[in-house]
């Protein structure tokens, strides 16, 4: 799959402020400085469709971009920054229970977690948050590019064995930087949509 057109549809807090639910969707999460906003702009070959903050935490809002005019991909807040305020932290929760349980047309949550660190305590919680929805199953490990092919080998087994990851469980090195990744990723999104 290649994704020609995408653009921002719809930005929001609450069920009201969210598009139609007529398209199948693909969510991502992940850490705030975990690399979304890159991995979506690599997803898309947009240099700026996702904005790539300098300070980590800025994404609060659950961002829906329609891609090809056939699917969405949705942009779900970071989670787990500690400059954010824990009103905002509170918020988190009541929010995404509300995006998970209420959308027929999503398919699928991608976890993204950074290659170079075992996933955190609010990372193997997003997991099995996502287990208990059954949209579990995608793991992509952002910024391969800063460790070395053996070490990288190494790093995905803490992840898979951090996140009690089951044997048909994908996880998926990408670098934005270096634009690896993306193929296996699109081919994996493409074959959910095709579900």
């Amino acid at each position: 799959m290649i994704i020609t057109k995408a653009e921002l549809e719809a930005v929001a807090v609450k069920a009201s402020q969210y598009p139609a639910d007529i398209l199948p969707e693909i969510a991502f999460a992940g850490r705030s400085n975990v690399g979304k906003s890159s991995l979506l702009n690599l997803l898309t070959g947009r240099k700026s469709l996702a904005r790539v903050s300098q300070s980590p935490g800025k994404t609060r809002t659950i961002n829906f971009y329609r891609a090809n005019d056939a699917f969405r991909i949705v942009d779900l807040p970071g989670y787990g920054y500690a400059k954010v305020s824990r009103t905002a932290t509170r918020e988190w929760g009541p929010m995404m229970e509300e995006y998970f349980s209420s959308r027929r047309g999503l398919k699928k949550v991608v976890q993204l977690v950074d290659i170079r660190h075992s996933p955190s305590a609010q990372d193997v919680q997003m997991y099995e948050y996502l287990r208990h929805y059954g949209l579990d199953g995608i793991v992509v490990a952002t910024k391969a590019d800063k460790v070395s092919r053996n070490e990288a080998q190494k790093c995905l087994a803490v992840i898979r064995r951090t996140l009690s990851l089951g044997p048909a469980d994908l996880v998926i090195p990408v670098s934005a930087l270096k634009r690896s990744g993306q193929e296996e990723l699109l081919r994996v999104m493409e074959e959910l949509l095709e579900d």
